[in-house]
């Protein structure tokens, strides 16, 4: 069975930290991962190649959050707030999620979608970007691959940077197997190695196949 990636959602201590992740229907890695119990071991690798990176001039940050992307945003949200910066997080999900967003140290602001508007605003997470985008100094996204590409076809989106993560299958995690391998304007890369992390306009997106 091929390892699967995820995101630290949550680090307790030097020595704690959580996952989060979505257990999908037929899904034999998933499955078997959510039916350990305590005291059972797994084989980690990490952490992996590239996260996120605040520019010294940013003050105020936008993170856009889809389905299970939030698990790697609540650990950016948390840190970062606490290191002084003013965050804001966009959640959208099909339908209501039980995910405990509201969770989050007060102080951070929090915006939520559904499609089919049993929670928060109906619509899509992407259709209410613009109204943050004059506020943002940067853009924090995680999410599927049609979030990413929806954001891209934001005008004022252009004229933000804005990074992503990629998550797609790793064979090795190493950068040996090219089986994370992506079409970027600077050639192919490893979303492993190189990655997870991206500039959205980065990537090829009309070429990514995952």
């Amino acid at each position: 069975m091929l390892p699967r990636p995820f995101s630290v959602h949550q680090v307790i201590n030097k020595e704690y930290f959580e996952l989060y992740f979505a257990v999908l229907e037929n899904g034999k890695g998933t499955d078997w991962l959510s039916q350990r119990q305590e005291g059972d071991t797994v084989e980690l690798l990490g952490p992996l190649g590239n996260g996120f990176s605040i520019y010294p001039s940013s003050r105020k940050l936008l993170l856009v959050a889809g389905g299970m992307g939030v698990a790697s945003l609540y650990f950016l949200a948390e840190e970062t707030f606490k290191k002084g910066y003013s965050v804001t997080m966009m959640y959208g999900t099909a339908i209501e999620n039980p995910y405990p967003i509201d969770h989050l140290t007060p102080g951070v602001k929090t915006f939520i979608t559904t499609e089919d508007g049993s929670a928060g605003k109906k619509g899509r997470i992407t259709e209410f970007i613009p109204e943050y985008i004059d506020w943002a100094d940067q853009v924090f996204a995680c999410g599927p691959i049609s979030m990413y590409k929806a954001m891209t076809q934001i005008p004022e989106l252009k004229v933000k940077p804005v990074q992503i993560s990629l998550e797609v299958r790793m064979g090795c995690g190493r950068g040996v197997c090219y089986g994370c391998t992506v079409k970027t304007k600077g050639g192919l890369k490893q979303v492993c190695t190189d990655g997870p992390v991206f500039d959205l306009d980065d990537i090829l997106w009309d070429e990514l196949v995952y």
